[in-house]
């Protein structure tokens, strides 16, 4: 098991059974061991046989890479890069066996992750930072993606409601089931149905720079001529499923309670988003082809009709139990660095503050528009990940402005590299790029890309002598 450890996987196990509401006699049973062998594997005083490990995964219904820690990784990463703000002034040198020791405890851990996210709101609202009207921004785009995190990008009860309007659509055009509507007849279904069900008149017309606008009282939606096919037909699937979906989406809300108007509306917007990617791509035909044509983006996204990056997205969700994508991390960068958009259900360690190493493909495919590179990249807590990143240019409104980019980058653990076409003109077994998840919290000692110092080791300049590095530090 990638990054499992005998001293880890007893609370990998306990963490699931509570989170499932199990006894230890009820999971023993479905394991056919006996309650006080459980007990032990669950305090790591005995070790899990590979025939025993399968059992785990059928009786919580959990992937291999769930079992192998990826949760447990991804909390001490959040915890180690909140501890080490600078703004706390803590120093972290020699702590890492006691952020491994409050991450094995869940709620613990995310006490102190909320803590850390309100002192951080507390600290932009303290400068300044006022949206129109005297409201004050609280990182609401940090709020929705944790809610997105703990849920492994997976919402069934959309899931649901896409698979039923796809259903209903095919049988309105005469074809037997959802799996065998067109591809090519799917926003022709989707405005008939807007039409028809919810008397929504659709315009495609010049709209300045709103891309999307929708007018309740007229039933009116407009969309901006100067949006591609492809996102024309999102859109269009948007607004749908913010009717069809209502329901679901407020299940969600009432489920999650997000803290600020901000935090609600964003959510919702996601929620929104993902249902809409649902109906384009339907679950099970979608993670078929995946598998068919091994991840291959740019044919999935001819396929379904859309587009690279909602392709590239929509293979981050593919979590459902029993049916199982190979898990992903999906991020968008742009240019500056920012990571504007982010999901894992593998445990890649996206950073929260700051910027990304810029030796990752995330920030150094912007140099190729266009072109998919590939990369095998190891953290110093020894996770390796192939990942795969794709810069591309947007459209521009009018003469002289500056085009915009983004870089997609989707990836997942390098056991399950194999699986994916991307990795078949890498050497798996080569030196990986070694990263980190950002310049204050990154061990490696020899990057000469290095942009700031590490919070957790000592400096050390010397006035007579200058090295290749540009920060001299002493190493672990």
């Amino acid at each position: 098991m990638s990054g499992a450890s005998s001293t880890r996987i007893g609370r990998i196990i306990r963490r699931l059974r509570q989170e499932r509401g199990l006894s230890q006699q009820a999971l023993a049973t479905r394991l056919g061991i006996s309650a006080s062998y459980l007990n032990l594997i669950e305090h790591d005083q005995r070790g899990v046989t590979a025939a025993l490990l399968i059992k785990f995964t059928r009786a919580l219904d959990v992937s291999i890479e769930t079992l192998s820690g990826t949760e447990e990784q991804k909390v001490e990463a959040q915890l180690r890069e909140a501890l080490s703000d600078p703004e706390l002034g803590a120093d972290m040198e020699g702590a890492a066996h006691e952020v491994t020791t409050v991450a094995a405890q869940p709620n613990v851990a995310r006490a102190i992750l909320a803590l850390h996210q309100a002192y951080r709101a507390a600290r932009h609202d303290a400068e300044g930072m006022a949206l129109p009207g005297g409201r004050r921004l609280i990182l609401p785009h940090e709020e929705v993606r944790r809610i997105h995190d703990e849920r492994m990008n997976y919402f069934p009860e959309l899931e649901k409601v896409a698979e039923s309007v796809r259903d209903d659509m095919a049988h309105a055009l005469g074809f037997a089931g959802g799996a065998t509507l067109p591809q090519s007849e799917v926003n022709h279904a989707v405005a008939s149905r807007l039409r028809q069900q919810h008397g929504v008149v659709v315009q495609v017309l010049p709209s300045g720079d709103v891309l999307r606008r929708y007018d309740p009282a007229l039933r009116q939606l407009v969309l901006s001529d100067l949006l591609p096919r492809e996102s024309r037909g999102f859109q269009l699937a948007f607004q749908l499923m913010q009717f069809e979906a209502r329901e679901a989406i407020d299940k969600v809300l009432r489920q999650e309670v997000p803290s600020t108007r901000e935090a609600r509306v964003f959510l919702e917007i996601g929620l929104t988003n993902y249902a809409a990617a649902a109906l384009l791509m339907p679950y099970m035909s979608f993670l078929e082809m995946a598998t068919a044509c091994r991840y291959d983006i740019e044919v999935l996204s001819l396929r379904f009709g859309v587009s690279y990056q909602q392709a590239a997205q929509r293979l981050a969700s593919l979590q459902r139990p029993g049916a199982r994508g190979i898990p992903i991390f999906f991020v968008r960068t742009d240019p500056a660095g920012n990571i504007t958009k982010s999901f894992s259900s593998c445990g890649f360690p996206v950073p929260r503050q700051g910027n990304p190493c810029p030796q990752w493909n995330a920030c150094t495919a912007f140099t190729t528009p266009g072109e998919i590179r590939t990369q095998v990249v190891a953290f110093t807590t020894g996770q390796t990940f192939l990942s795969v990143a794709r810069s591309q240019v947007g459209a521009v409104t009018q003469w002289g402005e500056p085009r915009p980019m983004q870089n997609v980058v989707v990836g997942c653990d390098i056991t399950r590299a194999g699986e994916v076409v991307y990795a078949d003109r890498l050497n798996l077994e080569a030196k990986p790029t070694p990263i980190g998840i950002s310049c204050h919290l990154c061990d490696w000692k020899d990057c000469r890309s290095r942009a700031f110092p590490p919070v957790a080791h000592r400096l050390t300049p010397d006035v007579n002598q200058k090295i290749m590095r540009p920060i001299p530090f002493e190493g672990p």
